[in-house]
C-alpha cells in the first residue's frame, strides 16, 4: 500500500520527555497504513514548562488528538475543556481528543494495563495488588483495577508534598469503587514487604529502572519476591528492568510494559479514528515480550 503525507493528512502525536525511545509512532502509523487512514503520528519532546504553548499551537494547527507520557499526564489538566469520568477519577490524562478545538481528556492507561494482565492469562480480580508509584499511570491503573474488581490495593509513594493529595485520591477512589485502597510510605521497607506478601501482583508504575538509568530497582530487597507472585513493570525500555531480573531470579511470573502500551494505544486509536486498531498484527510486528 502506498502511504504518503497529503494536504488532508490528520495529525496525532505523543507529547512527553523523553520520547525518542517510544515505539508509539511505529505502532500507530502502521495501523493507519493497514486501515488506509490518512493520519500520521509524531513524537514531540516537550517539557512541562513548554506544554501550554505546545498544546495551543497544535490545537490551532488542527491536531485531532494526542497522547501524553511522563511527566505530562497531570500537567495537562488545567489546559483541558473537559474530562471523561475515568480521567476525572484518576486525576490524570494520557489521551486527548480534539473536536472543534475543544480538548477532552481521557485515560486509557488503566484499561490497557488490565487488558495486558488478562491477555497473558492472569486473573487478579478479587485479589490484592501492591502498586508502586502515584503518578498519572499509577492512578489510572489504580482506578481501573478498582473498577474491575481487584479487592485491595496498597499504593506506595514517597512521603512528600503530594502525600495529602494522594491520600484524598485513595479515599475518593475507594469510596466510589468499593475497593480497599491504602496509601503507604515507600520508605518503610517492612510495610512494603508485608504488602507484597499479601498480594497476587506487584506493579511498578514508577520510572525507577527506565533507560538510561537501568541499574535501579524500586524494591530494596529481592527476597520480598516469592515464586507465586506476578511482577509487572510498566516500563518497556529496557524490556527487562532490574526489578524483572530480580523477579525472574526468584521464579516469579514477569511482565513488562509492552502490552500495556499496545492496548492503551489501541484505545486511543479508536478514540481518534472511530476504528479498531488491528491489534494482533501490531502485536506480532512490534511487541515481542522477549528482553
Amino acid at each position: 500500500m502506498n502511504y504518503e503525507i497529503t494536504g488532508a493528512t490528520k495529525l496525532t502525536a505523543l507529547l512527553g520527555s523523553p520520547v525518542a525511545h517510544s515505539i508509539s509512532p511505529q505502532m500507530h502509523n502502521e495501523a493507519f497504513r493497514q486501515l488506509g487512514l490518512d493520519y500520521v503520528y509524531l513524537a514531540f519532546d516537550v517539557k512541562p514548562e513548554d506544554l501550554k504553548t505546545t498544546v495551543e499551537g497544535l490545537n490551532a494547527a488542527g491536531i485531532c488528538g494526542f497522547n501524553l507520557t511522563m511527566p505530562l499526564k497531570v500537567h495537562i489538566l488545567p489546559l483541558l475543556d473537559e474530562l471523561t469520568p475515568a480521567a476525572r477519577l484518576a486525576g490524570a490524562v494520557n489521551t486527548v481528543i480534539v473536536k472543534n478545538h475543544r480538548l477532552t481528556g481521557h485515560t486509557t492507561d488503566g484499561a490497557g494495563y488490565m487488558r495486558s494482565i488478562s491477555d497473558e492469562g492472569h486473573n487478579i480480580i478479587g485479589k490484592k495488588m501492591t502498586l508502586l508509584g502515584a503518578g498519572g499511570a499509577a492512578t489510572a491503573i489504580c482506578v481501573q483495577a478498582a473498577l474491575d474488581g481487584v479487592s485491595a490495593i496498597d499504593m506506595f509513594k514517597r512521603k512528600n508534598d503530594s502525600w495529602d493529595k494522594t491520600e484524598e485520591f485513595c479515599s475518593r477512589t475507594a469510596a466510589e469503587t468499593g475497593c480497599t485502597i491504602r496509601l503507604r510510605d515507600i520508605g518503610r521497607d517492612y510495610l512494603l514487604a508485608e504488602s507484597i506478601s499479601e498480594s497476587a501482583i506487584l506493579t511498578n508504575a514508577t520510572s525507577v529502572g527506565m533507560a538510561p538509568d537501568c541499574t535501579s530497582s524500586p524494591i530494596p530487597d529481592a527476597s520480598m519476591l516469592r515464586r507465586d507472585l506476578i511482577v509487572s513493570d510498566i516500563i518497556y525500555n529496557p524490556r527487562e528492568t532490574l526489578l524483572l531480573k530480580q523477579a525472574r531470579a526468584q521464579g516469579c511470573t514477569c511482565l513488562n510494559g509492552l502490552y500495556m502500551l499496545l492496548y492503551q494505544g489501541a484505545e486511543s486509536f479508536q478514540c481518534w479514528t472511530g476504528q479498531k486498531m488491528p491489534v494482533e498484527l501490531i502485536k506480532e510486528k512490534y511487541f515481542s515480550q522477549e528482553p
